[in-house]
């Protein structure tokens, strides 16, 4: 009896092999080197809004170990690295002074990148306000976007000429939601109207950093890194369907359609002017800076949303309920279902609807709360498999015209998963937060495996 030979897929010359972190999940040093207070320093320190009132304070000190972190991504095999710059500690205040201590550590951190044959993916924002401009309004006002370009411009002098990647907001959506809709995230707002202010005036910062980097560097690339969920109507009613088309608008249309086709879509524009009032905050020719071009889409995909037509609550401002899922699908240790196919569904209506705007996977990963045996290794079986699974999507998207040139894991290692704490573990590295201790789980030698050959063992 033979066996038939375990198909091999290959992916796209160039393709980039990454991981993905962002500061204040992983760098610590909060009072180090000049860095000024953050929404999420201030937000952490709430009784109650952080499981067992834990921070970014510490976290990986990933900050004070970047040499040993980035010999760690060599070992890996990765040839990208997904990072943040933090506002506050390039400039404290938001505006102002440019603090020479935080623009040198980005300096070092890129160089040891590059020696080390690892390109960069620079976020510029991925959560952590200035406290300073909070204080002024945050995202709520409209000048936070003309501060935001200043900085982005400050980024671009500093590392533009080794930098061309770049992610100007980490998923809008979830800081409008999370920050300033549920108060869930910093800086803990509960307004809903606020929080479509907030979406816009994130939405108009990454126009207006597009601008900057093309006066500055028009050889840069920037996009936004959106978290995509992939709708699926809970039945095939037709109430279920109108509910789950509503639902894709409100997370997913009404940023890609506003940065990629320089439109608000119109049923979502009048469901905002229902749920929250008239959209005066949008002024004449927003819309042209929000669309002026983005170089390709940043996808964050983590599972998707089975939308049903029961409203929840009665009297809420949506007409749809998220259902909990299907039976007899696999489960994060999140309990998120585990549905790589959503993912090719997504990219390739990502590239119908689109057109050839080449996408990277920003964000991709679970929570598998995996320990280290007693060999001291760590049996990641399940996200080894979460992994290869996901890829394998992420290749048929390929083979299906979509143009994916990068994925990017979430995480490198273990971390600060906002306000859930510690608790989550969602590194491919195992970190013993209590002597700092980094180990290579299973998962992410299967990794360094798949980015060395770039291919996969694929489905026979």
């Amino acid at each position: 009896m033979t066996t038939e030979p375990t198909r091999v897929l290959s992916f796209p010359n160039g393709f980039l092999w990454g991981t993905s972190t962002s500061a204040y999940q992983v760098e610590g040093a909060a009072d180090s080197d000049g860095r000024g207070e953050s929404v999420w320093d201030r937000f952490c320190r709430v009784p109650g809004a952080v499981e067992r009132a834990e921070s970014g304070a510490v976290a990986c000190d990933h900050y004070h170990r970047v040499a040993e972190d980035v010999a760690l991504m060599a070992d890996l095999g990765v040839n990208a690295y997904r990072f943040s710059l933090p506002w506050p500690r390039l400039i404290p205040d938001g505006d102002g002074g440019v603090n020479k201590r935080g623009v040198d550590h980005y300096d070092r951190l890129i160089d040891q990148l590059l020696a080390r044959g690892i390109s960069p993916l620079v976020t510029l924002y991925h959560w952590d306000l200035p406290q300073a401009l909070q204080d002024r309004g945050g995202w709520r006002a409209r000048e936070t976007a003309d501060r935001f370009a200043e900085y982005a411009a400050v980024c671009f002098e500093a590392y533009g000429d080794r930098v061309h990647d770049w992610v100007t907001i980490n998923e809008p959506w979830i800081v409008g939601l999370l920050g300033h809709q549920l108060g869930l995230h910093a800086p803990g707002e509960q307004d809903i109207a606020g929080s479509v202010r907030v979406m816009h005036h994130l939405l108009l910062a990454h126009g207006k950093s597009v601008q900057a980097l093309r006066a500055s560097h028009p050889e840069g690339r920037a996009g936004v890194a959106f978290s995509l969920f992939p709708h699926e109507p809970h039945t095939d009613s037709e109430e279920d369907r109108l509910a789950a088309h509503h639902s894709d608008g409100y997370v997913n249309r009404w940023f890609l359609d506003a940065v990629l086709s320089g439109r608000y879509p119109d049923d979502m524009r009048e469901h905002w002017e229902r749920a929250a009032g008239p959209l005066d905050f949008i002024r004449s020719g927003d819309m042209s800076v929000i669309g002026a071009g983005s170089d390709f889409i940043g996808v964050n995909y983590y599972t998707r949303r089975i939308v049903s037509a029961r409203q929840q609550p009665a009297d809420g401002p949506f007409p749809w309920r998220v259902e909990p899922g299907r039976a007899n699908v696999p489960r994060t240790d999140l309990d998120w279902e585990i549905v790589p196919e959503a993912l090719t569904d997504l990219l390739v209506q990502l590239h119908e609807t689109y057109g050839e705007v080449p996408v990277l996977i920003t964000e991709n990963g679970a929570v598998f709360n995996d320990e280290p045996g007693e060999d001291g290794a760590v049996h990641d079986d399940r996200r080894t498999d979460f992994l290869r699974r996901h890829l394998i999507a992420v290749h048929r998207a390929i083979e299906r015209g979509c143009p994916v040139r990068g994925y990017f894991h979430w995480s490198l290692m273990d971390n600060f998963e906002w306000a859930m704490g510690y608790r989550p573990r969602m590194g491919l590295v195992h970190v013993d937060y209590a002597t700092q201790r980094r180990t290579v789980k299973d998962s992410g030698h299967w990794y360094a495996q798949v980015a060395r050959a770039n291919a996969i063992p694929g489905p026979p």
